[in-house]
Formats: C-alpha cells, sequence, structure tokens
C-alpha cells in the first residue's frame, strides 16, 4: 500500500492486472495536492500483497476493504481493479466512484483453460520490461520502471484461479456518481459501449492519444477530466 497527503478524504485508488499500487505514482500526488489522502492499494498476487492460488473475485474485495478504514470520498478503479471496485461498492461505499478504461460488460463466456490462461499471463509477464516499455509512447522512465518491476512480482497463479472462478456481472445504473475514463481509442469501451454506458447514468469522457493506462502520459488531460466531473456534480 501506499499513500499521499492527509486528512479525512480519503481517494482510494486499485490498479489493474500486472500492475501494482505504483502504478499512482503520478496519480496519488496530485490528488493529493487536491486535499486528499490517497490510498492505493496492492491486489492478491501484485505488488507487496501474497499470492493467492485460491483467489476469488470476493477475495479481491475483501483485500481491498482491508486497507481502506472510511468509506473514501472518490475511489478509482483501473482495469481489472474497476472490476473490483464495481463489487466492492455496496461494502466500500464511496462518495463517488471512477473507472479507467474498462467497459463495466455483463457476464462473460467460459473462461478459457488454466493451460491457455497460465501462457498468457506468462508471455505478458515477460513482455513488460523496461526495455520493451520504453517503446510507449509518452511513458516516462518512471512509468515503465514500475511497470517493468510490477510485472515482475506478479503471481501468475493467482491471476489464472480469479479468471477462472469469475464469470462477471451485470451492470445497471450507478449506484453512486460514476465517471468512466477511456483511452481514444480504446480497445476495451468502444464508442457504442460508451453511449451505452451513457444512457445508464455514467459520465464518459475520453482521453484522445492515452493507451490503457490513461495517465501515463497524459497525466494533466486525466486529471481535467476529473477535476471537471468533481466541480460539475
Amino acid at each position: 500500500m501506499l499513500t499521499w497527503g492527509s486528512g479525512d478524504r480519503v481517494a482510494l485508488l486499485v490498479h489493474g492486472m500486472l500492475g501494482a499500487a505504483s502504478q499512482y505514482h503520478e496519480v496519488g500526488p496530485a490528488l493529493a495536492a487536491r486535499g486528499y489522502r490517497a490510498v492505493a492499494v496492492d491486489l492478491p498476487g501484485h505488488g507487496d500483497a501474497r499470492p493467492a492460488p485460491d483467489a476469488t473475485m470476493e477475495l479481491f474485495v475483501d483485500a481491498v476493504l482491508v486497507d481502506v478504514d472510511t468509506p473514501p470520498a472518490l475511489a478509482i478503479g483501473h482495469s481489472l481493479g474497476a472490476i473490483v471496485l464495481s463489487h466492492a461498492l455496496p461494502r466500500l461505499r464511496p462518495d463517488r466512484a471512477v473507472y479507467v478504461d474498462v467497459p463495466l460488460s455483463g457476464p462473460s463466456t467460459d473462461p478459457p483453460p488454466a493451460a491457455e490462461l497460465r501462457e498468457r499471463f506468462t508471455t505478458s509477464r515477460a513482455a513488460r520490461t523496461v526495455e520493451r516499455l520504453t517503446t510507449r509512447p509518452g511513458w516516462s522512465a518512471e512509468d515503465c520502471r514500475v511497470e517493468a518491476e510490477a510485472a515482475a512480482r506478479f503471481d501468475v497463479e493467482t491471476a489464472v484461479a480469479l479468471e477462472r472462478s469469475y464469470v462477471g456481472h451485470a451492470v445497471e445504473r450507478p449506484a453512486v456518481p460514476s465517471l468512466v475514463v477511456r483511452a481514444e481509442p480504446s480497445r476495451y469501451v468502444s464508442p457504442e459501449r460508451a453511449r451505452e454506458l451513457e444512457e445508464m447514468g455514467f459520465w464518459v469522457r475520453s482521453v484522445p492519444g492515452a493507451g490503457h493506462s490513461v495517465w501515463y502520459g497524459h497525466l494533466d488531460e486525466f486529471m481535467g477530466v476529473l477535476d471537471e466531473w468533481l466541480e460539475a456534480r
């Protein structure tokens, strides 16, 4: 877990698959400058958290709640972290929620075999080296370093167990004021899905030129979208 700032207004930050709390190394200080105590957690099998070979979504939600001592004023989840956040809402009770580059779609088809998932995650982990990540447009040297370090610590078996046990859930109207921030273009949130989410009551905003980790290389634009939404609500 990493923290920035102090005070009673908590901003909870939940990272994506193969990531860690450190992926918020710029967002956390930016939120602290806005008066929040930003708290970034490590999900099971990521960062400093222990592996969980019997992982389930419920276990991931429990892991998030352990590190939060008060209902957060703001909760931000990226990719897998956004899905975890959506499941945690009834117990977490944040004032507002932000979902980063995730479609929040309904139940998925049956998961691939464990061997196929294991190969996929192992390949993805091996590809996330500093040398390879430096080719990502706009990524800083620190972005590359923290992502490569997170990948090296990522536990494949935890991810396999989670994927095998999770079948998804239908997302209806947001339970709290909610923002979806998508890359533009996005591999995960199509323009059609963005319109569907808006019709459901989500605010949806895009960051042109950004990748899946939207704030890497686009911190000002990402925080600008967040500020606009917070001021409007």
